[in-house]
């Protein structure tokens, strides 16, 4: 079964628009201050400057810093989430139209760019921080890899865009298009505004509290509601996740220690499969659910997509087949940790019930997820083909 490299990194990309914030996105986000991993008083406190910080990454990476005891100042269009953290200074303008007044004379101990998808934009943003700045922090993607069928670290070929490509989008709408690639030049443009002062993070599948995306979300609340699961393959499908909680701190932790380079930031390949997800999640609640496994061929004749209809999943095949495996030892050594799963689950399901009531998924254009009346439909289709091989149903929870 597999998903074409277009329409997988067409979805990847609206994926992050909700996660590190875009124009366009919106989100319900929550309120209350949450303790990042390893929070305490820093001893020298620091100025910062986060590009964007409205979604998901951003108010993790905000809540980590002023855990810290450093001052943070948000740059962005104001009109997403704009009640967000009232106590902050906050300095309203527009990358696309270049609208930069706000930060003119300003200066930070460093920069953190969540919103840079247009290599345009993030050059004159690193250029305004240069003379101040000691670090400019670009959050970019594990999908600047030209080949995901291979496990990469950080020294793999990336997506190559020609300066006429790289110059063509005005909007990060329109830089979508050649996501990957328009990340990649972002990090090189970084690197040689402020160069040996950037550090380009990739990060793979960000979850947790406020993410709107419904990957991970989907999952969360699909099995803290329990009864019988519908489980994309044979569970042994590779799957790496980060949470945006200790994304953020460690974002911040760079900056303290001045680390700088560039870095894949998720969890260790190998270190869950789908099974072990699902199971992982399942540990957080008192439910009763059962996952069925159904086999990807199955999947594909009966039109499901992975990573949209049923998130997460990537088939370990065909050109996504390392998507899942990309190599961060360097990122761990250098001090990223990862909380266990049940306790993301249970905090993105506590956040999902407060701030989404009623939410269905796969109602929305662009959200992920089985609608309920599909995963039924789906998993009734999955017993009759079973019936009509005279093969046994596998047990409901393995």
């Amino acid at each position: 079964m597999t998903t074409s490299r277009r329409t997988f990194l067409q979805a990847s990309a609206a994926g992050s628009l909700l996660a590190l914030g875009a124009p366009g996105a919106r989100n319900a986000v929550a309120q209350e201050p949450q303790s990042a991993p390893g929070a305490g008083q820093a001893k020298e406190k620091l100025k910062l400057l986060i590009l964007g910080g409205t979604m998901l990454l951003g108010p993790a990476t905000v809540r980590a810093a002023l855990a810290r005891g450093h001052s943070m100042t948000l740059f962005n269009r104001g009109k997403t989430n704009a009640d967000l953290f009232p106590e902050l200074e906050k300095l309203h303008g527009d990358r696309e139209t270049n609208d930069l007044a706000a930060l003119q004379g300003r200066s930070f101990d460093a920069v953190i760019d969540t919103s840079g998808y247009v290599p345009a934009h993030v050059a004159a943003t690193a250029a305004l921080a240069a003379p101040s700045a000691r670090q400019y922090v670009f959050v970019s993607s594990c999908s600047v890899y030209a080949d995901h069928s291979v496990r990469n670290d950080e020294a793999s070929p990336v997506i190559e865009v020609t300066d006429d490509e790289a110059a063509a989008p005005k909007t990060i709408r329109e830089s979508l298009a050649n996501y990957g690639g328009m990340k990649a030049r972002c990090e090189r443009v970084a690197e040689e505004t402020m160069p040996g002062r950037v550090t380009a993070i990739r990060p793979g599948l960000i979850i947790g509290p406020d993410d709107i995306s419904d990957r991970f979300t989907y999952w969360a609340v699909r099995v803290a509601r329990g009864g019988e699961v519908l489980a994309p393959g044979n569970g042994s499908d590779p799957v790496q996740l980060v949470d945006a909680r200790d994304l953020g701190a460690w974002i911040i932790h760079c900056i303290e220690q001045s680390i700088t380079g560039t870095f894949n930031a998720v969890s260790p390949a190998g270190r869950w499969n789908m099974a072990e997800m699902l199971h992982g999640i399942k540990a957080a609640f008192p439910c009763d659910a059962r996952f069925t496994w159904v086999d990807a061929e199955f999947l594909a004749a009966q039109g499901v997509a992975p990573w949209t209809d049923l998130p997460v999943w990537l088939p370990a095949e065909g050109e996504h087949a390392s998507f899942h495996l990309v190599n961060t030892e360097k990122a761990v050594a250098a001090g990223l940790a990862f909380r266990p799963l049940a306790e993301s689950a249970r905090d993105t399901v506590a956040w999902h019930d407060a701030a989404r009531p009623g939410y269905v998924f796969g109602r929305s254009p662009g959200r992920a997820g089985l609608k309920p009346e599909r995963e039924a439909e789906l998993l009734e289709a999955w017993r009759q083909h079973l019936a009509e091989k005279n093969e046994p149903a596998a047990e409901g929870d393995r």
